[in-house]
């Protein structure tokens, strides 16, 4: 899940948008989809992928319910087909359809304290940069909230949610658009699924009885940097990077953090 302190429930559609802290010197190149690449970043590793793969086809929902569903994440190739919502998600289209709407920033540490409001053409075209090495999590800020949800109803109603369900949950949605280097650190809650639209997302676990080592307020990219290279064999968690089109299942309580390798756009599925 794509915030911190707490555990999110209901029903509600929940706008998730990261922004980074430090413009780049030069315009970037762009994507299929308009969205910035940074060839220059230092985030082309995608590290080892050291959780399980699937084809949809190849997983019954009664095999993921025995192997995964309460014990380990996965990753799914073909569980949705979003061809559309995914045209829908090019820069311009967004821009196009929800530009003047206003959206609320907070900061992406444990505490989510600071707010600021802003129009999404502003977050876009001004704010939404690679993340500053040095940053703190209280120094980057992204969008979440349920406010002005039926605003962006109809972009939602072209998403193909997983068809997997949880006895006694219900569902939310968490949509994000991040630059490069952002993410959120470690944290925990109820299980969900996450697919990625555009871009590539690196994520890290460790299962609930294996708190990892870091700072609540330190970014991803800075624990992948200082921290990451220094574990050992045992302490090193469960990672793999999710492209387009590929959706990540984490269960319940699971340690997780996220890292943003390119500029991505994504969309969570809660189970709450």
């Amino acid at each position: 899940m794509e915030r911190l302190g707490g555990i999110l429930t209901g029903s509600h559609l929940l706008l998730l948008l990261y922004v980074a802290a430090v413009p780049t010197a030069a315009e970037p190149a762009e994507d299929e989809a308009g969205w910035s690449l940074y060839p220059e970043s230092r985030l082309q590793d995608e590290g080892p992928c050291t959780i399980d793969v699937w084809e949809a086809t190849q997983l019954s929902y009664q095999q993921f319910t025995e192997r995964y569903a309460y014990s380990r994440p996965v990753i799914l190739r073909g569980l949705t087909d979003n061809t559309k919502f995914r045209s829908l998600c090019s820069k311009s289209k967004l821009l196009a359809a929800f530009g003047d709407r206003k959206v609320e920033l907070s900061t992406a540490n444990t505490f989510s304290y600071r707010k600021v409001r802003v129009a999404f053409r502003e977050y876009v075209q001004q704010l939404l940069r690679p993340q500053a090495a040095g940053a703190l999590g209280s120094e980057t800020l992204y969008f979440f909230g349920g406010n002005n949800v039926s605003e962006w109803q109809s972009l939602f109603d072209q998403y193909e949610a997983p068809p997997y369900t949880f006895p006694h949950t219900s569902t939310a949605y968490s949509f994000g658009i991040a630059g490069p280097g952002t993410g959120v650190p470690f944290h925990w809650h109820g299980p969900g699924f996450a697919e990625v639209i555009h871009g590539r997302k690196r994520w890290f676990f460790y299962p609930p009885d294996q708190e990892p080592h870091f700072h609540p307020n330190s970014t991803t990219l800075s624990w992948l940097n200082h921290t990451y290279p220094h574990l050992c064999q045992q302490e090193a968690p469960l990672e793999c990077t999710v492209h387009p089109g590929e959706v990540i299942y984490f269960p319940d309580r699971w340690w997780h953090a996220t890292l943003n390798l390119d500029t991505s756009v994504f969309m969570s599925t809660f189970l709450g």
